[in-house]
């Protein structure tokens, strides 16, 4: 029954994505991230393969950093990190960095999963005439709703956790079948994608 609901949400995000642009301008343009990109640090990327223009960063995707940061969470310095190696890049690249909006509220960051800091980050995306540039399907799905341009790419982070699940269930199945058979069992190893064309 598992295995099944997954795959019909697997199914789901394949249709899902079909629609989302991966392609990236090579014309000047508004950009707003969002914390799934600081997190997956694809922006220094993008960047040195052509992305020019206005970068925004929302406040509210820096207090959300600072709090994955201030908890031990390795995603928050990942991505404090990469907004930190902007500033680095900007006199040789053709980009300017700008930080806006409001830090969200103690409510909000408590919530963010339910979306209050992806909203924040699209009232800046709208107030500036942006695109939102985000890994996070949800976010880029929801922006298309509200007619903002969406520039998708591909999270690693879930994939890394599949896999890691994978690996531990793998290493109780061999020793479940040693143990009744004395037999040794292999396991499949499954590749991590990054960001790709869109097929």
């Amino acid at each position: 029954m598992i295995r099944k609901k997954q795959g019909i949400s697997q199914r789901i995000k394949i249709r899902a994505r079909r629609s989302l642009n991966r392609q990236m301008s090579t014309q000047e343009q508004t950009y707003v991230i969002d914390t799934s990109i600081a997190v997956n640090q694809f922006v220094r990327r993008l960047i040195k393969k052509g992305l020019k223009g206005k970068l925004v960063i929302p406040n509210a995707v820096m207090a959300e950093l600072e709090n994955l940061a201030n908890k031990g969470n390795e995603a928050g310095f990942k991505g404090l990190e990469e907004v930190a190696g902007l500033h680095q890049l900007k006199k040789q690249f053709k980009f300017s960095v700008y930080f806006e909006g409001l830090r969200p509220n103690e409510h909000q960051i408590k919530f963010a999963k339910s979306g209050e800091i992806d909203a924040l980050i699209r009232e800046i995306a709208i107030k500036n005439h942006a695109t939102i540039i985000t890994a996070d399907l949800v976010q880029a799905k929801t922006s298309q709703a509200y007619g903002i341009k969406v520039l998708f790419l591909k999270s690693r982070q879930p994939e890394q956790k599949k896999k890691k699940r994978f690996s531990f269930s793998a290493k109780i199945w061999r020793f479940s079948g040693h143990r009744k058979s004395g037999k040794a069992h292999r396991s499949e190893n499954h590749g991590i994608s990054s960001v790709g064309k869109k097929k």
